[in-house]
C-alpha cells in the first residue's frame, strides 16, 4: 500500500487553504511530498466552482445578509457549482496521485462518495447515490458534497461532509445548483452528538480502504518520544 500522510489542521479560513493546496499540489507533482489527505473546518464561507456562473446565481442572500453573517464568498478552481463551508463540517482535501492505475475522474469521485457512505454506515445511518448527482445522500437530502480540481492527475479540493453544521447557512444558497433537494447533517441524522475527532478517525480509516493507502500522522512519532513510549 501506499503511504497517506494525514494532516488534521483544525480551523483555517477558506482563503488560507486554498494557497496551502495550491502549494501542495506543486510539492506532489515534483515528488517531494507523499500523497497527503488534510482534514479540517472553515469558517463560514460560500465557495463558488467553475461550472457556468461558479454558482453565482445560486447566491439567495443579498450582500449585506452575508456581511452581516460574516461569511465571505469565493471563487475556488474546482469543479461544481455553489456550496457552503462552516464550523461542524469536516472538510477532506486528497492532495494525491492518481498515476499509474486510477487515472479516471469519474472513478475517483465514486470513490469519494464510498469513503462517505461507509463513514455514515458506522453510525447506522444507510446513504447512496442519487443517478445524475455527485454527492452522498441520505433519502433526498445531501450529507456531504463533492468538487474536485485534478492536476496532471494529481488532485486538490475534495469533499465536505456535514457533521453539525448550521444547517439554516444553506438557506443562504441553492446547494450545488439543485432547488428541488435538502440537507442533512450526521447530528440531525442519528439524533447523537458526535465526537469530531472519532469523526475523523471514521474518514481515515475509510479512505485507506478505499484508495489502498496506509495512514500516517506527522508528529506520532515525537509525540511517542515525549510519552516514553
Amino acid at each position: 500500500m501506499r503511504p497517506l500522510e494525514v494532516r488534521r489542521l483544525g480551523v483555517v479560513p477558506y482563503g488560507e487553504a486554498l494557497a496551502m493546496q495550491r502549494a501542495l499540489v506543486e510539492e506532489r507533482k515534483a515528488g517531494r511530498v507523499p500523497d497527503l489527505l488534510l482534514l479540517l473546518q472553515h469558517s463560514p464561507v460560500i465557495t463558488l466552482g467553475v461550472r457556468g456562473d461558479g454558482g453565482r446565481s445560486n447566491i439567495v442572500a443579498s450582500r449585506e445578509r452575508l456581511a452581516e453573517l460574516g461569511i465571505d464568498v469565493f471563487e475556488t478552481g474546482r469543479g461544481g457549482d455553489v456550496t457552503y463551508h462552516g464550523p461542524g463540517q469536516i472538510v477532506g482535501y486528497p492532495i494525491i496521485d492518481l498515476k499509474p492505475d486510477r487515472c479516471d475522474v469519474h472513478v475517483y469521485v465514486r470513490d469519494l462518495e464510498d469513503v462517505m457512505i461507509r463513514v455514515c454506515a458506522d453510525y447506522g445511518l444507510l446513504a447512496g447515490r442519487v443517478p445524475g448527482l455527485t454527492g452522498t445522500w441520505i433519502g433526498a437530502e445531501k450529507i456531504g458534497a463533492i468538487g474536485v480540481r485534478i492536476s496532471r492527475w494529481v488532485t486538490s479540493h475534495g469533499f465536505a461532509f456535514n457533521v453539525s453544521t448550521n444547517l439554516d447557512h444553506f438557506k443562504l444558497i441553492v446547494p450545488c445548483g439543485i432547488a428541488d433537494r435538502g440537507v442533512t447533517s450526521l447530528e440531525r441524522s442519528t439524533g447523537q452528538t458526535v465526537p469530531f475527532g472519532q469523526i475523523e478517525n471514521a474518514f481515515v480509516r475509510h479512505f485507506c480502504e478505499v484508495f489502498d493507502r496506509e495512514a500516517s500522522h506527522p508528529g506520532d512519532s515525537a509525540r511517542a518520544a515525549a510519552d516514553g513510549s
